[in-house]
């Protein structure tokens, strides 16, 4: 057989190019498309444990319910960190337009504490039901309350992190192509949280005090 085809590219001058680094792919686009179908894989989960709460979240097995359970003004309080930290954010990507570094890494940082903030709470608020009894073992309400609401709070604890290392290549790197394309990332994973979030709220905490 022939070997005159065997290598497909050569330079200008004839030679045969083993490794192509003319740059015709994107890897930005790329990446965001990549993140994308991440955010839809994500989106099935979530739609899962939505669907298996609305199936067992009125199973009580003679334990208490929602409305016995649920405080509302903690609720509202974790809402709200969590919807400010989205804001926060979205301040830090108008720092980086502006390629304002240090206000990138103050507003990130802000973000972060907001959204320890939102654990920290969410944490008291399972430990506070496990010690009255209402563990996830208690009745499959529970068990579906938990498996969701410790979904997207483990979501938030990996967002936490990822935001942590991102500050620390922001202040080692600046503002590069690839840290851009990672603080785009990392706000598209923020806000989705954020809209997971007002789904729980209204569909698990509203609707589990109603009778």
């Amino acid at each position: 057989m022939s070997d005159t085809h065997a290598i497909a590219m050569t330079d200008a001058q004839g030679r045969p190019v083993f490794l192509d680094t003319a740059g015709r792919h994107h890897p930005e686009n790329g990446t965001l498309l990549g993140f994308w179908l991440y955010l839809m894989s994500d989106c099935l989960i979530f739609a899962v444990l939505f669907a298996i709460y609305g199936v067992l979240g009125r199973s009580y097995a003679a334990g208490p319910s929602g409305a016995d359970l649920f405080d509302l003004n903690l609720v509202a309080i974790n809402t709200g960190l969590l919807l400010l930290s989205s804001i926060t954010y979205g301040f830090s990507m108008v720092a980086m337009q502006a390629k304002k570094k240090k206000a990138v890494l103050a507003w990130l940082a802000v973000t972060g504490l907001l959204g320890l903030g939102f654990l920290g709470v969410e944490l008291y608020e399972f430990a506070h039901l496990i010690h009255e009894g209402a563990g996830p073992q208690r009745s499959a309400f529970l068990s579906s309350f938990f498996a969701l609401v410790g979904t997207h709070g483990l979501h938030v604890t990996f967002g936490v992190v990822w935001l942590v290392v991102l500050m620390l290549q922001v202040g080692k790197l600046g503002l590069t192509t690839a840290n851009r394309r990672r603080l785009l990332c990392l706000s598209m994973f923020w806000h989705f949280l954020d809209v997971v979030w007002i789904g729980v709220f209204t569909f698990v905490y509203l609707m589990g005090v109603l009778p």
